[in-house]
């Protein structure tokens, strides 16, 4: 193993030297930059040098950000919600069930399905803030309805929530974004990447959501805007949704759950974060996540 050469006259420093010791030792070690909150660093310590080198970029930090989550009410919009919350950032929670979103949030009713319901919803956030800086379209309906068999109803559910809706939804937030940029995240699904043999009408829609998502990117670099969007594709999430997309299948919902460990909605929590603390410039548009014991 190569040592590197040194004149033994005094104990020479490490990086880990920097990590011991009293505060004041530790803040003698350079660089101060790592002391600096809300960075991304590489670090390495160059043996020629005997110093600690980083390589920083500046991350975006979501303390004091406004953030609008559709279906905040249960499983990953809560979820969501909390962690936006946890990292400091005023919260509001679009949803039809509002006494359920957390309680640090601040809830605005609003069903999804109908277009007018939601111009009024962003009508109320105007009146308690200027401008929006992250909107997260989660709100979303899973019906396990064919193509052969399935009814219209639910395929009309389906479509108004997870696409118009979500349409809806980012063009009333892009008129309320801060004119330094702002992010949107779409929660599409797996489904929209490939259609299971259950995908029925419900893979559509999120295969609908993937063309908004690119379509959305698209207009607003062509107008100049500074906006981003990105979105995040699970798997199967052991949610209320997942109850739904297997009704009047319930055995094969348990025969899931006992060979699969599904994704928590806290897991899609994270991988939101990913992309809405990235660095400025930089763009996230796909995140794909399922868990490692789905195969399809």
């Amino acid at each position: 193993m190569f040592t590197p050469p040194h004149d033994g006259s005094k104990k020479r420093r490490t990086p880990l030297d920097a990590l011991s010791g009293s505060p004041k030792q530790r803040s003698s070690f350079p660089p101060t930059r790592l002391e600096q909150p809300a960075i991304a660093r590489w670090c390495s310590y160059d043996w020629t040098r005997r110093s600690l080198v980083c390589s920083s970029l500046p991350m975006d930090s979501l303390n004091g950000k406004v953030a609008v989550v559709t279906g905040a009410s249960s499983g990953i919009g809560h979820a969501i919600t909390e962690s936006l919350l946890a990292k400091g950032a005023k919260v509001f929670g679009l949803c039809r069930h509002i006494g359920k979103i957390p309680k640090a949030a601040i809830p605005i009713s609003c069903d999804l399905r109908q277009p007018a319901r939601i111009a009024h919803a962003f009508e109320i956030l105007q009146q308690a803030v200027p401008s929006i800086d992250i909107l997260v379209n989660n709100a979303g309906i899973a019906y396990l309805s064919s193509l052969l068999e399935g009814k219209v109803a639910d395929w009309d559910e389906m479509w108004e929530v997870n696409v118009r809706g979500l349409a809806v939804c980012s063009q009333e937030a892009l008129r309320m974004m801060a004119p330094e940029g702002g992010r949107i995240v779409n929660v599409s699904s797996l489904s929209g990447h490939r259609v299971p043999p259950t995908g029925g009408f419900y893979a559509p829609t999120k295969f609908a959501v993937k063309g908004l998502t690119e379509s959305m990117r698209s207009e607003l670099k062509a107008a100049g805007l500074p906006h981003q969007v990105g979105s995040v594709s699970p798997g199967f999430v052991d949610t209320p949704l997942v109850k739904d997309y297997f009704r009047g299948r319930e055995g094969d919902l348990a025969s899931l759950r006992k060979n699969t460990r599904m994704l928590a909605a806290e897991d899609i929590a994270r991988a939101v974060l990913h992309i809405l603390e990235a660095p400025s410039h930089v763009e996230i548009g796909d995140v794909i996540l399922r868990s490692t014991d789905q195969t399809v």
